[in-house]
């Protein structure tokens, strides 16, 4: 953990995480003083999801070809780029370009979306082996830390500074993260791909590599099943909720979602604390983080009672942040310096498609019953834990029952 390359990693993202949280809050700001539509505000999601969904696509192909830290620098600089053009065009522009604004958003969507799964492979080559929980975890409770503080914070500085200014804070901020990431210094040995290797071949890669091993299909069963089902915590489906079911004011709407993200950091403390503990009983804490997600899920369901929530919402934090840091743990662990990077942009793919896909579907689900939508999604992480149950045997015995 005292690697400075983990450091430049880990400041640079969080730089590039307070940027693209700022960014949004400030386009959200613009998009609305030009249209007074909530259709384009819908549209900013849309876009960042559908952007980030084709990077993905094609990210294993970026991997062939070049090193980790050339895809993360290349990333952040290109996005530094689009967004000094972005602040300019807003900075003097009125809404006959709106469709310009949505473009770039676009174009930054599509080159951040090689940018995680780089940062989740780049990881473990800058920590030492036995350093791996702490070092997840620690990044975990950083981004959680962000998006908890960010969207205040930023909505403040829209009050403050206008959306304007805050899309050219956020320009300085990703300037920084950009240094910062040219800081990293990776000494893993890298061949590219032979040239003549066909593009499709290439982007099938993670995917094989995931089918092909026991391991990497149980995990990426988990990955869909939670990005499937986590769609009832997002803050829309859990706004109506609120209304429909607790029938109480939108502050406790805030509250719920704040709970929540405080629970994961939560999670994530507790796993930096307890990280020896945990590295020797991996399958054991994934499969009952498994049920409990299941379980807690369903109680929410059923619950009418708002305080109640709140527990049941923290409790569901802390077992989603031990469940997500259980998989990454797994992974890193088990698979090549070759490997991790086309299996993390394969199981970007997974979560963005799949959650993007259960978004529309479980939203028309809360419009005629939101209660029976969080039974639906306990139902499926339940279907998730028997699947993991049933394929225990295949998760690697060397992480069973360490002292």
């Amino acid at each position: 953990m005292k690697s400075k390359s983990f450091r430049y990693l880990w400041l640079g993202q969080l730089l590039a995480n307070f940027g693209d949280v700022f960014y949004i809050v400030g386009c959200i700001s613009i998009l609305y003083g030009f249209t007074s539509s909530a259709f384009y505000l819908a549209l900013l999601p849309f876009l960042n999801t559908i952007g980030r969904f084709i990077s993905s696509l094609l990210s294993p192909i970026l991997f062939n070809k070049y090193r980790l830290k050339t895809l993360l620098v290349g990333s952040q600089t290109v996005k530094t780029i689009f967004l000094f053009g972005l602040s300019c065009f807003v900075s003097f522009q009125k809404e006959q370009g709106i469709w310009l604004v949505l473009f770039l958003i676009f174009l930054i969507a599509f080159f951040d979306g090689w940018a995680l799964p780089a940062t989740n492979a780049m990881l473990p080559r800058l920590v030492k082996k036995e350093e791996l929980v702490k070092a997840n975890s620690f990044v975990a409770v950083m981004n959680q830390t962000t998006q908890l503080s960010g969207w205040a914070l930023g909505s403040m500085l829209v009050a403050f500074l206008t959306g304007k200014n805050v899309i050219w804070l956020t320009f300085v901020l990703f300037v920084f993260s950009t240094f910062m990431m040219k800081g990293i210094v990776d000494n893993t040995a890298f061949q590219p791909a032979e040239s003549r290797e066909k593009k499709t071949e290439a982007m099938k890669e993670g995917w094989l590599i995931i089918w092909n091993k026991p391991l990497y299909r149980i995990i990426h069963v988990q990955i869909m099943f939670e990005a499937i089902a986590g769609v009832v915590w997002v803050a829309a489906i859990l706004y109506v909720f609120v209304k429909e079911i607790f029938h109480v004011s939108e502050a406790w709407w805030g509250y719920i979602n704040t709970i929540y993200f405080i629970g994961l950091i939560v999670g994530g403390l507790f796993c930096t604390k307890a990280s020896r503990f945990i590295e020797g009983r991996l399958r054991l804490i994934l499969i009952c983080t498994s049920i409990g997600a299941a379980v807690v899920t369903f109680l929410f369901g059923l619950n009418t009672y708002v305080w109640l929530a709140l527990l049941l919402v923290a409790l569901s934090g802390i077992i989603d942040q031990m469940k997500d840091l259980s998989m990454t743990i797994y992974l890193q662990k088990e698979a090549t310096v070759d490997e991790l990077p086309k299996i993390y942009g394969a199981q970007q793919t997974i979560i963005s498609l799949f959650f993007g896909l259960s978004t529309l579907v479980f939203g028309a689900i809360a419009e005629w019953n939101v209660q029976f939508a969080f039974y639906l999604a306990g139902g499926l992480l339940a279907l998730s834990s028997v699947y993991l149950i049933f394929s225990r045997s295949r998760l690697n015995k060397r992480y069973l029952d360490v002292s």
